[in-house]
């Protein structure tokens, strides 16, 4: 059975999928209502980069709400500071669950927890008649007290009832975060696990996100993903992987 860490990571993970949700679902507001609410469930596949990691499919559910003002999607919340048609610069507020639990992983036997936690910080989305360019720079509440830096791009594409979003993706992570995450302390170090300090790093995603329209309020989704991990990642003796790539399959039902 799941452990609650698994579950909170996976929640976590569904953040991409769901913001280009509630976009899309904003723009789709009947009778141009101030606010629009949504309820579905996802089932997701993730790869991890860790070692022999214990990887499995789950099937979790979802609560959307976006206004002019708020949005909740699924563990982030988002203060809209300016809301102006096509920019919106908000304050954000996520739980992550990033880490691990030692009986994830044979390797990872002995290794102290790794909790997620809550990130504070900034997010901006300028939507242009090219594409959709976000930001966002984000503090670790706790547990890690490291710093996550993104810049993203996506364009929409519109093919009768089926949509497609591809976008790239540039994630930055300082040394906290790498050491926490996918250092290895010296109480930790065995044979085959050396000790390692992680530094900053940067990772590369690209994806595809294939929306379907079985109504006007039922949307399906479907979402590839894949991730070129940093360097500082890479190195890490907890890691035998260079990309890390997921899977997202969603049923959304807008009221």
């Amino acid at each position: 059975m799941p452990t609650s860490q698994h579950i909170v990571r996976s929640v976590a993970l569904t953040l991409g999928l769901l913001t280009l949700t509630g976009a899309q679902a904003q723009g789709e507001r009947p009778g141009g209502r101030g606010s629009q609410w949504g309820l579905g469930s996802i089932v997701m596949f993730d790869k991890k980069p860790y070692r022999d990691f214990d990887d499995k499919a789950e099937v979790l559910p979802f609560l959307l709400y976006e206004s002019r003002w708020f949005r909740v999607v699924g563990p982030t919340a988002d203060l809209k500071v300016v809301s102006d048609g096509d920019f919106t610069v908000g304050l954000r507020a996520r739980y992550a669950g990033d880490g691990y639990e030692a009986d994830d992983s044979p390797f990872l036997a002995g290794m102290a927890e790794r909790k997620g936690g809550f990130w504070l910080g900034g997010s901006a989305s300028w939507t242009t008649s090219v594409a959709t360019l976000t930001a966002e720079v984000l503090g670790a509440a706790g547990q890690s007290k490291g710093t996550r830096m993104s810049l993203g791009i996506e364009r929409r594409f519109a093919a009768g009832d089926f949509d497609f979003t591809p976008r790239l993706g540039v994630h930055a992570f300082d040394k906290k975060y790498v050491d926490y995450y996918y250092g290895v302390r010296a109480a930790e170090a065995t044979a085959a696990r050396s000790a390692y300090t992680g530094k900053s790093t940067t990772n590369i995603e690209a994806g595809l996100r294939i929306g379907y329209s079985l109504a006007a309020s039922h949307k399906l989704s479907l979402d590839l993903s894949t991730t070129g991990l940093g360097s500082k990642i890479k190195d890490s003796p907890l890691v035998d992987k260079s990309s890390q790539s997921g899977v997202r399959f969603a049923y959304l039902y807008l009221f």
